[in-house]
C-alpha cells in the first residue's frame, strides 16, 4: 500500500533510510532540511501487508528519487510521477531506478549514469599523509574557492556561485578545506548537502601547475578524518574509473551507479 507520509511516520522512516545512510543522502538531508509538509516537498511510502515501511519516494520540485531495499509497487510510484504536473527528473540508484523505467511513458531527454563511492573508514596507510599545510575554509573563503574552481576546465559548468557558497559554510551543510601556495589556493576538497548521518564529497581539484604534489589527497584526508569522526558516512559521484583511483586509495568503495534522467511530456 502506497500513502503519503506525515511526521508521524518520521521515526519508521528514518529507521529505514539511515540502514544506509550514504545512499540515502539526499533523501535524508532534505527531510532534515524541509520535513513532509512542504509544497514543494512531499515523501511517499509503501508499506508491506503488515505495516513495514520498505520504500520511500521524495518529490523535491521537479525532481523525484526513490529508495527501495528490495522488491517495491514501482508502477504506484510511476504513477505518482506522471500524475505531477512538474515532474521532469528522476535520480536514484539503478537497482531502484531500473525498476521505474517501464512504467515511466514520458519522453526520455537524457539518461545519466555515474558511479557511487562511499566511505565508512580510512585506509590505515592514510594516517601517514601529512595534512598540516591544510586549511579549513570558513564563509570570508567563498570567493576565493569558487575562482579556483572555475579555472579548472572541469568544473567550468558548475552552477554554484559564491553566494551559496558562503550560506553553505555558514549553515554547516558545507565544508571546504584548501591548500594554499604562492599566495593563492591552488588545491581543494569539499563536501555538500550533509545531514546529521551522512554528506556528499564534491569539488575535488587541483590547478594543474600544481598537480602530482599529494595535494588533493592531503585536502581529502583532512576533509574525510574530520567527518568520519563525526561518525557520517561520505559519499561522491565520479564518472569513470580512472578518475576513482585517488578515492579508493583513500578508502571509498563502489557502491553501485547513481543514475539521473531528465523528461519531457511531449
Amino acid at each position: 500500500m502506497i500513502r503519503r507520509l506525515t511526521v508521524k511516520d518520521h521515526g519508521q522512516c528514518f529507521k529505514l533510510l539511515k540502514e544506509q545512510p550514504a545512499e540515502n543522502l539526499f533523501i535524508l538531508g532534505d527531510i532534515e532540511a524541509y520535513g513532509y509538509e512542504e509544497d514543494f516537498q512531499k515523501l511517499w511510502g509503501d508499506f508491506s501487508d503488515n505495516g513495514e515501511l520498505i520504500a520511500v519516494l521524495l518529490k523535491y520540485q521537479e525532481n523525484y528519487i526513490p529508495y527501495a531495499k528490495g522488491d517495491f509497487n514501482a508502477k504506484g510510484f510511476a504513477e505518482i510521477m506522471l500524475s505531477d504536473p512538474d515532474f521532469s527528473m528522476l535520480s536514484g540508484l539503478i537497482d531502484v531506478t531500473e525498476k521505474l523505467e517501464p512504467y515511466l511513458s514520458h519522453r526520455l531527454k537524457r539518461k545519466r549514469e555515474t558511479y557511487y563511492a562511499k566511505c565508512t573508514k580510512m585506509i590505515p596507510v592514510t594516517t601517514d599523509v601529512d595534512t598540516s599545510i591544510v586549511e579549513q575554509a570558513v564563509p570570508e573563503d567563498a570567493e576565493e574557492l569558487i575562482q579556483l574552481l572555475n579555472s579548472i576546465p572541469e568544473f567550468s559548468e558548475s552552477t554554484i556561485t559564491v553566494e551559496r557558497k558562503r550560506r553553505g559554510l555558514e549553515e554547516g551543510v558545507s565544508r571546504s578545506f584548501f591548500i594554499k601556495e604562492d599566495g593563492r589556493m591552488v588545491s581543494t576538497a569539499s563536501t555538500a548537502a550533509e545531514n546529521s548521518l551522512s554528506a556528499m564529497v564534491v569539488g575535488v581539484a587541483t590547478l594543474a601547475a600544481y598537480k602530482k604534489k599529494g595535494y588533493a589527497t592531503q585536502c581529502m584526508v583532512k576533509l574525510c578524518n574530520q567527518l568520519l569522526e563525526e561518525e557520517k558516512e561520505l559519499c561522491l559521484f565520479y564518472d569513470n574509473p580512472s578518475a576513482g583511483v585517488l578515492y579508493k586509495r583513500i578508502g571509498f568503495e563502489d557502491i553501485g551507479f547513481w543514475m539521473m534522467y531528465s523528461f519531457s511530456k511531449n
